[in-house]
């Protein structure tokens, strides 16, 4: 990812964006076929270096860049950016680097979405306690949560995918957008090289709002991986201990207390969310320039569109060896839900007196009552209800306090993940 965004290939992108229009150019007559011959032959990317050099002078750097590649090709060097605007190429080639990026991006969230899978599957039927609010609520699995994530991050790859799609435009329509000094089949067939659309109507650029539909899906990428960070941090903690981050041989958790294991990786990727996050912002910012163009989104770009790109990039990566490496202790998850004293029985026995003819609100309160003291005298709900012969008459306890009622359905769901991962395999075979 760090070479996708390095200056050596951008510039490299922009010599491929100046020789496809070059290319074009002498398709349409436009100029002699021995230039063009003779530039494809001798032009290469120059080194950052030299054309840092030369920008110092010009202070522009897109001019400086045509100079220095210019300065090795010799006489047919006036050619090349042959009625071409700065953006033409800029935009055009920043088009490329972000379909280089975006396959990048794409691979680690393939292997993402396995590793989550995988490690759903494997605890399809391993009972926790779900939590909301922090406060115990009721059992769920540890894969039905993970079969969650699996989907949420498919629902990223197809937002990834159609934000590329977004972007895969180049624009050669010259200054203000009107062809003035180009030609729409430059346009078409210098673009046709590049494997990238025409903007039908481009200004001077390539219209921002495509650019903020890439970083917002990026950002919600961001954010999705935050929200599994986060899980694992909470299940981490001490007074919970269902999960653990991998730990290797040697690691310290902290340079003062030896006996630190801390999830430092899932905190890594929460904190750079942020960023990834804010970078979003800055992209529907640049949304709105002055009349055809101006160049306040372009510092903002320069700095945003890479770093969420080589931020997403370690994060997948972290995050995915975080999931295969993952401790799951599946003993601790049921001493867990057991700590709960069945409380969380408390809507099974609710909707079974409703059933039995109760009225709602005396149902609940009656529930509840038995709840509430069970959780302030920390005694065992099923104790309790089993002897309000109110409740025992109208009610099968023994049916009532059953914890796989609330696994009866995990399959259905699995069945759904099967059919997912089925259709990925299948479009990746």
């Amino acid at each position: 990812m760090a070479g996708v965004w390095s200056e050596e290939r951008k510039l490299e992108r922009w010599l491929d964006v100046e020789l496809a229009a070059l290319e074009a150019w002498g398709e349409l007559g436009a100029v002699p076929a021995d230039a063009v011959a003779e530039i494809r032959e001798r032009a290469k990317a120059p080194s950052p270096e030299r054309v840092a050099e030369i920008e110092r002078e010009t202070q522009h750097d897109l001019a400086a860049f045509v100079d220095a590649v210019a300065e090795d090709v010799g006489p047919a060097g006036r050619w090349i950016h042959h009625g071409l605007t700065s953006s033409d190429v800029v935009d055009t080639a920043l088009s490329l680097q972000v379909r280089d990026a975006g396959e990048l991006i794409a691979e680690g969230l393939d292997r993402a979405f396995e590793g989550v899978v995988a490690l759903a599957r494997r605890h399809k039927d391993d009972l926790c306690i779900g939590r909301t609010h922090g406060i115990h609520a009721e059992p769920t699995t540890f894969g039905l949560k993970l079969a969650g994530w699996a989907f949420e991050l498919d629902r990223a790859r197809r937002r990834l995918a159609s934000a590329l799609e977004t972007m895969r435009v180049g624009k050669l329509s010259g200054a203000v957008g009107t062809y003035a000094a180009t030609d729409p089949e430059l346009e078409r067939l210098a673009c046709g090289r590049l494997e990238l659309a025409p903007d039908p109507v481009s200004t001077q650029i390539v219209q921002r709002d495509r650019h903020a539909e890439l970083l917002a899906a990026l950002g919600l990428l961001a954010a999705s991986l935050e929200r599994f960070a986060t899980e694992i941090r909470h299940l981490a903690r001490t007074e919970v201990g269902e999960v653990a981050e991998p730990f290797g041989k040697g690691q310290k958790g902290s340079s003062a207390m030896p006996h630190k294991r801390n999830p430092v990786v899932a905190e890594r990727i929460c904190g750079l969310a942020r960023v990834v996050r804010a970078n979003a912002l800055v992209g529907l910012e640049n949304v709105a320039l002055w009349h055809e163009r101006d160049i306040s989104h372009s510092s903002a770009e320069r700095v945003v569109i890479p770093d969420s790109f080589l931020a997403l990039d370690y994060m997948l990566e972290r995050f995915a060896w975080l999931v295969e490496g993952l401790e799951v202790r599946t003993e601790r998850m049921r001493r867990n839900l057991e700590s709960a004293r069945a409380l969380f029985f408390s809507q099974r026995l609710l909707l079974a007196l409703v059933e039995s003819g109760l009225a709602r609100g005396d149902a609940y309160r009656l529930v509840q009552r038995h709840a509430l003291r069970a959780h302030e005298e920390e005694q065992d709900f099923r104790e309790l209800v089993r002897a309000d012969d109110e409740i025992a008459s109208r009610v099968d306890l023994d049916a009532i306090f059953d914890l796989g009622w609330y696994t009866r359905h995990v399959d259905a769901v699995f069945e759904r993940l099967g059919e997912l991962a089925r259709k990925e395999e299948a479009v990746h075979a």
